[in-house]
């Protein structure tokens, strides 16, 4: 049962109760996939009895609880009774009452006479121990009494000549005294005491003789108020089981001191002492066994489709399923009867597995709040402060200027063209080929030593000994490898100071080398991992970067300068980078831009984590600290940068003051004492966390945790290290290397994962701020207590949360694994819009509630990509429910963001349109589809412009891996919400396109070229080659991650990659025509010219193309042919000035304006009415001419027309001088007054 119609409030408690028991049941936020709740509340029935109840009493002021009492009725007969009271009633009905007791400790008797005759006359009533007030029910009836809503007992009175009388006994040795009314049931007429009760007392026992136990719904509100007066902390198993028993000691000691039961339920739940009296207007009530109770509301609601009801909805729905019930009893049939008919096949089953896994006590859906999307318009626009200085050029290194020369020397094609930065030397790797040989030259200008230790290999990750005729002299072959030294000096170029050695491989067969260098006894590494050569690898060097225009170069060159001391240590690098901050902020968006592209080539291993240094945890969180306080400062002071500020974030963890990061190295010691593991791989995990701890250490944890897990298979362990880009050499690279498998016994099972499990919050506390569990519990709260030297941590809650925040994030932690992902994508943005706010707003803890919103953001994405699956058979309108989701999580993610809210608006009328069957919905949301389309697009540019030149330029100082570096902003931007985004407009275009009736193309990268037509399979499989000649491709499968091949100008596909995809971007980057053909007919078509050369003219929405003869072209060799996206020379004709400065919309022709305004005027009168056409005018071509030969702007015509021959000689540069020219020109009085 996916939804569930039950809910706590229901069962035999007040309002007040279920409310502290619904907290109590919810405070919590899962610490364990949603698995562990703060109190092990019970969560079955107390009794054999479910009591439903309205929120409000209905009858004053009365308690609600059964007691062991026995009352009877008997008729009034004792003529010893003592008479207690005598009232009028309406005038001249008079009533009489005493009370009697025949012996200590005997029942009390109560005689009740009134001189009124109806058959339908009731005492409506209460006993009242120690509470005034409270009334107390009796649980076991006289004759004939009928339980009113568990709020008051009715007794029928006996009649007489002389009115209506009756006796009641009472065995409640704690009762005080009787309060009740008297109705007339038939006339629905109360008679009371001047308004209230009528109250006797009743005489009062020595002894109490009952024995008093703590109802279990208490001992969960004395828990849960304690929890609150902590702080509500985040507490583990164990101290969720001593807060509990702690609450159940203190009530039993308020019992021992005297106080009743009743008075603690009214001190826990502030019940009022009064309540006036009210007539009731429902029957008596029955009592129906709850578990019955239960499976006639669950039948209902499968009855109703199963749908999602509110808490409101959830108790009428349980009430009428008890009505339902007491109207069989009612008919003649048995308790037995019912339960038979109605606990049919697997019913009981479903009802037992959904209070099994406590849905009842959940709603399954949250409900979203109305808001403005204007009112979440953000503009703030970041700004680039331009630096002054001008560096001189860099100077090429003793290696760089080697490899030129040496490239100049080799005869044959170059294949792959590597440098690497080790250290302050580099290491050239170059590979060409010459007579069907593949030889591989490799050069250093280190002073030391170097042997190669090397392979040959067909897969990357393979080992193979080389054979006797690819070993260079002096090699020594040993088990899967063979080592090689260099040599001084360079037969080919000696003036160089080079030390190099060369290997020849006739075997093609063979597809790269691995390989690692010795040198004095240190093995040095690409990174921590195998240096990997490829054979027919694309050529690759760490280019000079210019003078890294677009960057903060400044900042930049001062980063590279200190990363020989930033690796050394997360304490070393965190340090600088805060010492950083202040330059780069001031630098503007450039600068962050820097930092941000330092630290992710950091958490993306592309840096030097730990070099020859011990650094205890505690100095590394609290490094991290200090930084992660310095970015919410410039969070909190300049919103133009919190896009920036949140992905610096997200790479470099929250850390800790102190304790947080000291817990790191004194809990895995606890963990091996307790659980007898000190020695193999646990010990040296141990080394290596005192050493110096990291991120990676969080994939070990759960590496073991899943080994554990998986019943010791030592399969899973690896599985999960590699899928985090752990290695085994990873492992072996670190200064405390980790050499051993796990290897535990099984009575260590259940220990190792539950510190384990703990184990895994301190790690993520420190190095995993983007982690949703993490952040929700630094915002929530939690303590972990000390053990004996092991110091203990307390995280306060984050104050000043929204109200009912902390219901929300639980909801979302037990959602967040679940496979309907949609409440649970409802429930993140939700949260998201809630925490906005907070997050304008500077406080101390900031950076908590920036982590979280990250976390809350990244899990958006991640549970769109689990429900693509989901949504393979669904219709149109839920894909643009998910888009508008999507859309908004990247909304509230981006700093401007007007054109994304705009967007979000469209989708909500498209949404609208398509639910009223509206006929041009499809229509409108191709529209709105196109739209956001341009807008991710737009995104994606101005990701690249901010942040490639500082990858670029940094990479290249740094000696990062080449592919590292170009898909630098790439994975930036795939790592959000626009990569899911794109996917989902992927899916929703092809169907409006159908349902609207549009085109066949859909045109990613727009580029007019000629080429030669190649059909082939897939992109992939052609993906390294290199065409002689243009060529056009017609792929079947294009998937978005393939590089375009050299010499391509054309990729056609009915395939539709996103317009984020890695193709996509370097189609438009690369100047490719880059299209999706919807059509197969014309793709046939296509495909039918293979080595045919055409011409392709593609439009917004469509491309048009023929057949050229190879002699239409001027020169096949030109570089018309040759270079990408080239085209036949067009012919233009001048357009002459027709004597208009501007023209309106209904004037525009062909010989005034371009197409595009031409499309605007031709549009009118076209399109749907809800359609806007936007108000034109234009400027006519030939104005700017004009303008530009007036007398006044002589001057300016001489300049520009010295600056053209300069540009037509082939000087670019003076463009921009163009530009800033023409702006001098003086508008003609005619110009001016027409508009």
């Amino acid at each position: 049962m996916s939804q569930s119609i039950f809910h706590q409030t229901v069962l035999c408690q007040t309002q007040t109760v279920a409310e502290h028991r619904s907290k109590v049941s919810s405070l919590s936020v899962s610490a364990n996939k949603g698995k562990k709740n703060l109190f092990l509340a019970p969560t079955n029935f107390r009794g054999n009895r479910l009591c439903v109840r309205k929120r409000k009493l209905a009858m004053g002021r009365h308690h609600h609880r059964h007691v062991d009492a026995v009352p009877r009725a008997v008729l009034t007969t004792n003529p010893a009774s003592e008479l207690s009271g005598k009232f009028n009633l309406d005038g001249n009905i008079e009533l009489q009452v005493a009370v009697s007791s025949s012996e200590p400790g005997a029942a009390r008797q109560v005689d009740i006479k009134v001189s009124y005759n109806s058959d339908s006359l009731f005492l409506h009533w209460g006993v009242v121990r120690d509470q005034p007030g409270k009334w107390v029910l009796p649980s076991h009836h006289p004759d004939g009494t009928k339980n009113y809503k568990n709020r008051a007992l009715r007794t029928p009175f006996v009649k007489s000549d002389s009115g209506s009388f009756l006796k009641i006994e009472i065995d409640d040795p704690a009762a005080q005294a009787i309060e009740f009314l008297i109705l007339d049931e038939a006339k629905n007429k109360w008679f009371k005491n001047k308004g209230e009760n009528f109250h006797i007392k009743l005489p009062v026992k020595s002894k109490l003789s009952q024995e008093v136990s703590v109802p279990e719904d208490l001992v969960q509100i004395q828990a849960y108020l304690r929890w609150e007066r902590k702080g509500k902390q985040m507490y583990t198993p164990e101290q969720e089981k001593e807060e509990y028993e702690a609450a159940r000691n203190e009530l039993f000691e308020e019992v021992a001191r005297g106080t009743s039961v009743q008075d603690l339920r009214a001190k826990l739940t502030k019940k009022t002492k009064a309540a006036e009296v009210k007539e009731p207007s429902v029957s008596e009530t029955k009592t129906i066994p709850d578990e019955l109770v239960q499976i006639q509301a669950f039948i209902r609601w499968e009855k109703a489709g199963k749908p999602n009801y509110s808490q409101e909805q959830q108790l009428m729905e349980f009430e009428e399923a008890r009505k339902e019930l007491l109207a069989e009893l009612e008919k003649g049939a048995s308790l037995d009867e019912i339960r038979k008919k109605i606990t049919k096949g697997e019913i009981q089953t479903k009802v037992a597995k959904q209070l099994k896994t406590k849905k009842y006590f959940r709603a399954e859906r949250i409900q979203r709040k109305k808001r403005d999307l204007v009112q979440l318009i953000n503009r703030n626009v970041a700004e680039n402060i331009v630096e002054q200085v001008i560096d001189a050029p860099k100077a090429l290194t003793v290696i760089e200027h080697y490899a030129n020369a040496r490239e100049e020397y080799e005869s044959g094609p170059v294949l792959n063209k590597t440098i690497y930065k080790l250290g302050d030397n580099d290491l050239l790797v170059l590979v060409t080929k010459d007579a069907g040989k593949i030889k591989v030259h490799l050069a250093t200008d280190s002073k030391k030593p170097f042997t190669l230790h090397w392979a040959l290999s067909r897969t990357s990750e393979e080992w193979l000994v080389p054979p006797a005729t690819a070993l260079p002299p002096g090699s020594v072959t040993m088990n899967e490898a063979a080592e090689t030294p260099f040599k001084a000096g360079s037969s080919s170029h000696p003036s160089y100071e080079v030390q190099s050695l060369d290997i020849e491989v006739d075997d093609d067969t063979f597809k790269g080398i691995p390989f690692v260098i010795l040198s004095d006894g240190e093995w040095i590494k690409n990174n921590g991992s195998n240096f990997y050569i490829e054979f027919g690898g694309k050529k690759q060097i760490q280019k000079d970067f210019g003078d890294g225009k677009g960057t903060a170069k400044f900042l930049l060159n001062k980063i590279a300068e200190m990363e020989s001391e930033a690796q050394k240590s997360f304490m070393h690098r965190f340090n600088i980078a805060s010492d950083l901050i202040d330059e780069a902020k001031n630098a503007g968006q450039q600068g962050l831009a820097g930092i941000l592209v330092w630290m992710r080539f950091m958490a993306t291993r592309q840096l030097i984590w730990n070099k020859n240094y011990n650094v205890k945890p505690r100095e590394i969180s609290k490094a991290q600290d200090r930084l992660t306080d310095l970015l919410q400062d410039v969070y909190a002071s300049y919103p133009q940068y919190r896009e920036i500020v949140r992905m610096i974030l997200s790479t470099v963890g929250r850390g800790g003051e102190g304790d947080v990061g000291q817990r790191i190295r004194d809990e895995i010691l606890v963990i091996q004492r307790n659980n007898d593991c000190k020695g193999g791989m646990m010990e040296e995990w141990h080394q290596k966390l005192h050493n110096n701890t990291s991120p990676d250490d969080v994939v070990i944890c759960q590496a073991l945790i899943d080994y554990i897990n998986s019943d010791f298979d030592i399969g899973v362990y690896w599985k999960t290290l590699n899928a985090n880009g752990i290695t085994k050499e990873r492992l072996l690279s670190y200064d405390r290397a980790i050499h051993s498998e796990p290897n535990f016994r099984r009575d260590q099972k259940e220990g190792l994962l539950r510190d384990l499990g703990n184990y895994m919050r301190t790690l993520k506390a420190v190095h995993s701020g983007a982690d949703l569990e993490s952040a929700i519990s630094n915002c929530m709260g939690y303590k972990s207590e000390g053990q004996g030297f092991m110091v203990g941590v307390q995280i306060n809650p984050v104050p000043g949360l929204p109200n009912g925040f902390p219901e929300l994030l639980e909801f979302v932690a037990e959602h967040v694994e679940e496979k309907n992902v949609e409440p649970l994508l409802e429930g993140l943005l939700e949260a998201r819009q809630e925490l906005q706010p907070s997050l304008s707003k500077s406080q101390s803890r900031l950076k908590d509630l920036i982590f979280l919103d990250v976390a809350l953001d990244s899990t958006v994405r991640t549970a769109v990509e689990r429900s693509y699956e989901e949504l393979n058979n669904a219709g149109p309108e839920k894909i643009m429910y998910f888009i508008s989701l999507v859309l908004e999580n990247l909304a509230l993610s981006s700093d401007d963001n007007e054109d994304l809210i705009y967007c979000l608006k469209g989708w909500d009328v498209a949404l609208s349109m398509c639910k009223s069957k509206d006929t041009h919905w499809a229509l409108y949301a191709k529209s709105v589809l196109d739209r956001t389309r341009l807008a991710l697009t737009n995104k994606a540019h101005l990701y690249q412009e901010i942040l490639q030149p500082s990858a670029e330029y940094l990479g290249s100082l740094l000696g990062v891996d080449r592919w590292a570096v170009e898909i630098f902003t790439e994975e930036i931007i795939r790592a959000g919400s626009a990569a899911s985004l794109s996917t989902l407009l992927n899916r929703l275009d092809p169907v409006l396109r159908k349902t609207a009736h549009l085109g066949s193309w859909q045109v990613i990268s727009p580029v007019e070229t000629v080429g030669y037509v190649e059909v082939i399979d897939e992109l992939l499989a052609v993906q390294n080659k290199s065409y002689e000649r243009p060529t056009i491709l017609i792929a079947k499968s294009v998937r978005g991650e393939e590089e375009i091949p050299d010499g391509t100008v054309a990729v056609l596909t009915p395939d539709m990659p996103d317009v984020l995809s890695h193709v996509s971007v370097r189609a438009r980057n690369s100047k490719v025509c880059f299209a999706t053909c919807f059509d197969p007919n014309i793709l046939a078509n296509l495909q039918e010219n293979k080595g045919k050369l055409l011409r392709l003219k593609p439009t917004s929405a469509d491309v048009v193309y023929s057949e050229v003869k190879e002699g239409e072209l001027i020169d096949d060799k030109s570089t018309q042919l040759k270079d990408v996206g080239s085209v036949s020379p067009i012919s233009l004709a001048r357009k002459k000035f027709s004597g208009r400065y501007a023209v309106s919309s209904e004037e525009f022709t062909g010989e005034m304006v371009g197409a595009k305004s031409r499309n605007i005027s031709y549009l009118k009168g076209k399109v749907a009415s809800w359609i806007g056409i936007p108000t034109s005018v234009a400027i006519p071509f030939g104005v700017f001419e004009h303008v530009l030969s007036d007398k006044p702007n002589q001057a300016v015509a001489e300049r520009v027309n010295n600056l053209k021959k300069k540009l037509i000689e082939g000087d670019f540069s003076v463009l921009k001088e163009i530009r800033e020219t023409v702006l001098q020109l003086n508008a003609p009085s005619h110009l001016v007054c027409f508009f």
